[in-house]
C-alpha cells in the first residue's frame, strides 16, 4: 500500500483535564513518527460534552490527573461507555497513562470519596495506597522489540489485574501497579494503560511504533510494514534509562 495516502484519525480524550507531567508527549511522538513516514494523522481534542464518532477514530489517548479532574472525567466517560467498548471490539487502539488507565478499569477507589467508575475497557481496579510511588521504572515487555519499557512513575492508586486482562510489562525497577506482584501496566486486545510518564512514548519509540502498526491495520485491515526511520539517539536514550549501553 502506498504509505502517501495512509492516515490515522486519533483522539485525545479530555485533554484540558488530564494532561499532567507532559503527558501531551505521547501524542506528539505518534505525529512526528507517522509525518517521518508521510502517513497522515488528523488528531481531534475531545473535551467535556463531546460527542466521540467511534467510526472514526483508530487511536485513542487520554492521559493523567490529580483527582479532582478524575472525578469529573469519569462522569463524562459514562455517557460513552458502551461506544468505547464496541471501538475497543472493533480493534482500536487505546493508550491510558496514570489516572486515565485507572478509568479504563472498573473502578477507583480514593480514601476520602465516592468510588470512581470506569468503563472497564480492561479487567482491572484500583484503590488508593497509603504509599506514593515516584521514581524511574524499568520493566520487560515480552510481546515487543527490544523487550523493555522506561519510564517515571508518581500515583498511589494500587491497581489489581482481573483474568481477562495480561501485565503490560513486569517490573525490574520500580514498583509498577501495586508494588507487590511485579505487574506494570494493563493489556487487552489493543487496549494499553501504564503508569509511566515522562513522557512514556517518546523514551519507548518502539512502543509508539507498536501502537502506529495496529492503528493502521485497524484501519485498512491489512498489516502495513513501517518504513524504517533512524532512531539512534531515540534508542541511546532508551537504553541510557535501562543502564544499559546502545
Amino acid at each position: 500500500m502506498d504509505n502517501k495516502k495512509l492516515k490515522l484519525h486519533i483522539a485525545h480524550l479530555y485533554p484540558k483535564l488530564l494532561n499532567i507531567y507532559g503527558d501531551w508527549g505521547n501524542i506528539l511522538t505518534i505525529k512526528k513518527r507517522c509525518a517521518w513516514r508521510n502517513i497522515e494523522t488528523v488528531i481531534d481534542s475531545i473535551d467535556l460534552n463531546d460527542n466521540i464518532d467511534i467510526k472514526k477514530y483508530d487511536i485513542y489517548f487520554i492521559g493523567g490527573g490529580q483527582d479532582k479532574q478524575q472525578i469529573t472525567v469519569s462522569a463524562e466517560l459514562q455517557k460513552h461507555k458502551l461506544n468505547l467498548l464496541k471501538a475497543r471490539d472493533n480493534n482500536a487502539v487505546f493508550l491510558a497513562i496514570c489516572g486515565g488507565y485507572q478509568l479504563l478499569g472498573h473502578y477507583y477507589l480514593p480514601h476520602n470519596g465516592k468510588k470512581l467508575p470506569g468503563i472497564s475497557l480492561l479487567d482491572v481496579y484500583t484503590t488508593a495506597g497509603d504509599k506514593r510511588f515516584i521514581g524511574n521504572v524499568t520493566a520487560k515487555c515480552d510481546f515487543i522489540s527490544p523487550e523493555s519499557l522506561a519510564g517515571f512513575e508518581n500515583h498511589s492508586g494500587l491497581s489489581y489485574l482481573g483474568e481477562n486482562t495480561s501485565a503490560l510489562a513486569t517490573v525490574s525497577v520500580g514498583n509498577g501497579n501495586n508494588g507487590k506482584d511485579k505487574t506494570e501496566g494493563a493489556r487487552f486486545m489493543n487496549v494499553f494503560g501504564t503508569y509511566l510518564h515522562g513522557s512514556f512514548l517518546p523514551k519507548n519509540v518502539h512502543f509508539a511504533d507498536y501502537l502506529i502498526s495496529l492503528a493502521l491495520e485497524k484501519r485498512y485491515g491489512e498489516k502495513i510494514e513501517l518504513a524504517k526511520l533512524d532512531d539512534t539517539i531515540e534508542c541511546r536514550n532508551h537504553f541510557q534509562l535501562l543502564n544499559k549501553k546502545y
